[in-house]
């Protein structure tokens, strides 16, 4: 059984997108780990004196919405009064004792999947600050963040999966050392084939920027990180920022990188990229 309790307070100000990315987020973490979620309880904080309560029930008809195309139940939930609206979901879910995948089982000669881009986090600075239009987010980011990472984990299940995580809070890089002290070797990333919202870089370039990137920069700072390519500062940002929602990290034997990638591609999922490799070498990463 596993056990997993996950909430954000709003990323976007649309309330039905709010559910549906709260809810896929916390889902997220029950399908990293190879499981597959059977129920699930509202995890609610909202100003009922100051805000609609319309707009509640817009978030939890979000959440509903995803719990169920997740192929779980909504069982209940718990409401508290706060000064700002907060919404996730307790998931519990279920996973065979000797098949739970971690972020601790990469392996030298491993190549490195990630199913969804990145960046989401600078573009919802960017919205709530006037920078980038909403219908620009919605048309181009948020149906991607809504997205289940279920679809590309039950292809990945299909192949020797040695490891994974989903990329939230902490960055691509903050994710990436997670897995190399995971596997006690070097991940070693080419920049030119991660996958990037639309806009993202531009937000930077314009001096947008977000609460976590730099805690987050000094986090990998201390972990043995190598630039050997020349980036920009906005292209260095975009390695530290915060996901919502964020795509999963699969790390798999490179002769079955192709397969794998077509099967997720053809079930829709068509940002899904390789960026890099497991390497035989002292701990880090080196971005190339």
């Amino acid at each position: 059984m596993i056990n997993t309790v996950d909430f954000i307070t709003p990323p976007v100000d649309d309330p039905y997108w709010f559910g549906q990315i709260s809810a896929a987020n916390s889902i997220s973490d029950v399908y990293s780990m190879g499981g597959r979620p059977l129920t699930a309880l509202n995890v609610v904080m909202f100003p009922s004196k100051h805000l609609d309560m319309g707009m509640l029930k817009d978030i939890l008809r979000g959440g509903h919405d995803k719990v169920v195309e997740a192929g779980a139940c909504l069982v209940g939930g718990h409401t508290v009064d706060d000064e700002e609206p907060k919404y996730g979901l307790c998931v519990n879910g279920v996973v065979h004792p000797d098949r739970v995948i971690t972020n601790a089982g990469s392996q030298p000669g491993d190549a490195l999947i990630l199913t969804k881009p990145i960046g989401s986090g600078v573009l919802f600075n960017a919205v709530r600050s006037g920078k980038l239009p909403f219908r620009e987010l919605e048309r181009d980011t948020l149906p991607s963040l809504a997205a289940l990472n279920g679809t590309a984990m039950e292809a990945a299940l299909k192949y020797d999966l040695h490891a994974c995580t989903d990329i939230t809070g902490f960055g691509i890089l903050g994710h990436l050392i997670e897995v190399a002290h995971g596997c006690d070797a070097r991940i070693v990333v080419k920049y030119g084939d991660l996958p990037f919202y639309p806009a993202a870089l531009e937000m930077y370039g314009k001096g947008e920027t977000t609460g976590s990137n730099k805690a987050n920069r000094e986090m990998v700072a201390k972990h043995h990180l190598q630039m050997s390519t020349t980036l920009t500062t906005a292209e260095e940002e975009l390695l530290y920022d915060p996901q919502t929602s964020g795509g999963l990290l699969l790390s798999l034997p490179e002769s079955q990188v192709g397969a794998l990638l077509s099967d997720i591609r053809e079930a829709g999922m068509i940002s899904a990229v390789k960026i890099g490799e497991v390497i035989d070498e002292p701990v880090g990463i080196t971005v190339i």
